[in-house]
């Protein structure tokens, strides 16, 4: 059985995204491969884009799927062992993990950061209980702390959009009004790892990523700087890590603009909010490869 939790899941990932690239060109040429397969999606948070393409693929794969919506539809579930439950939660994990296994082949998991708890956010506890009491394999549709679905379909931008040997790829921060989690920037920089490229992250001072993700990666606080003849921009919002789940700063000036961008390619995972995380002349140019 194996599992797709993180980015440390590919062993080839040139390999992964000409296989990926070769299912986009023939979507449904390998239709038999899920017929009379279940994929069950389980989402603890919200989703758009993680949803509907998780599910096109199944289907294009031949599977059916089950979509249950947890917040609204499941009991809440517990997740610690030996505890009393006597409170707010109706059905422990191991049971749920194990009913859900009965009716699947796969199950998909969405289930952010609380924000609150760093110890807790990265013990990732949903994910990681999924995993140890289903008996079918795990996909992460993101979690408390990675995004590898997202940060593959990244990969695969970068690959149909490059035409150089050696791209740079800048990853910047950018302000919001609320505090996000670092999911898609650490499942970011992991993939950039696994690539031949110049990459540099850009943020405030205080909006250090976990430095285990980002170690041996060029960090420059100058984002002007760090974009300086960038091919990709990649940019999105992340609340400190340091002093966890907190904004230090929402300075207008980090939002991406036309002039700082010049003629890189610009990269989003979406949700955006326009015109404070970038604006408009940025989103809707030629060179927006959001959608």
């Amino acid at each position: 059985m194996k599992h797709y939790l993180s980015i440390s899941a590919i062993d080839d990932l040139p390999k992964w995204v000409v296989d990926a690239r070769g299912l986009k060109a023939n979507p449904t040429g390998d239709k038999n491969l899920g017929e009379g397969k279940t994929l069950c999606l389980l989402f603890f948070n919200n989703s758009l884009r993680t949803r509907l393409s998780t599910q096109k693929a199944a289907m294009n794969l031949g599977m059916e799927v089950m979509v249950m919506n947890f917040g609204s539809e499941g009991w809440q579930l517990e997740f610690e062992d030996g505890v009393v439950m006597d409170q707010g939660k109706s059905e422990h994990i191991k049971e749920a993990a194990k009913v859900v296994s009965q009716f699947c082949d796969i199950v998909a998991i969405r289930a952010f950061a609380s924000l609150s708890d760093k110890e807790k956010d990265e013990a990732e506890v949903v994910l990681n209980g999924f995993k140890k009491y289903a008996s079918v394999p795990v996909v992460n549709m993101e979690s408390s702390v990675g995004h590898p679905l997202q940060a593959l379909a990244d990969a695969i931008t970068i690959a149909e959009q490059n035409t150089k040997s050696r791209p740079k790829v800048v990853l910047s921060w950018a302000p919001h009004p609320k505090a996000l989690p670092h999911a898609v920037a650490n499942s970011f920089v992991e993939m950039m790892h696994l690539q031949d490229a110049d990459f540099v992250i850009t943020h405030p001072e205080g909006y250090e990523l976990n430095p285990k993700i980002t170690k041996n990666v060029h960090i420059e606080t100058n984002q002007k700087k760090a974009l300086e003849n960038a091919d990709f921009v990649y940019v999105k919002n992340w609340r400190s890590y340091s002093d966890y789940g907190k904004i230090l700063s929402q300075d207008e000036n980090w939002m991406m603009t036309k002039a700082k961008i010049g003629n890189a390619k610009f990269m989003h995972s979406l949700p955006v909010r326009r015109n404070v995380v970038v604006e408009d002349a940025v989103l809707d140019s030629e060179n927006s490869v959001v959608i």
